[in-house]
């Protein structure tokens, strides 16, 4: 299974760009879409309001992974499952 990576940010977050290019490279190696998304110009309200005090957030085929933070073997390791990622 090809995994979705998706990166909530806002402009100006510098923990956004961090972990960017933390996850870049390991999106990478496990063949991972990734996308970022800015929650303030998604046109989702209910996502900026979600998601918009504890940024950046990595989800995985949809689900929330991480906050802040992103342990790179558990990312790696969640990457290589065949099986869809659930919270």
């Amino acid at each position: 299974m090809v995994h979705t990576v998706t990166l909530l940010t806002r402009e100006g977050c510098g923990s956004c760009v961090r972990v960017h290019d933390q996850i870049a490279p390991l999106c990478a190696a496990a063949g991972a879409a990734v996308e970022v998304v800015d929650v303030d110009l998604a046109g989702d309200r209910e996502l900026a309001l979600e998601y918009g005090d504890r940024l950046p957030v990595v989800l995985v085929d949809g689900a929330e992974h991480s906050c802040w933070e992103v342990d790179d073997d558990e990312l790696a390791a969640d990457l290589a499952r065949p099986e869809r990622f659930t919270d």
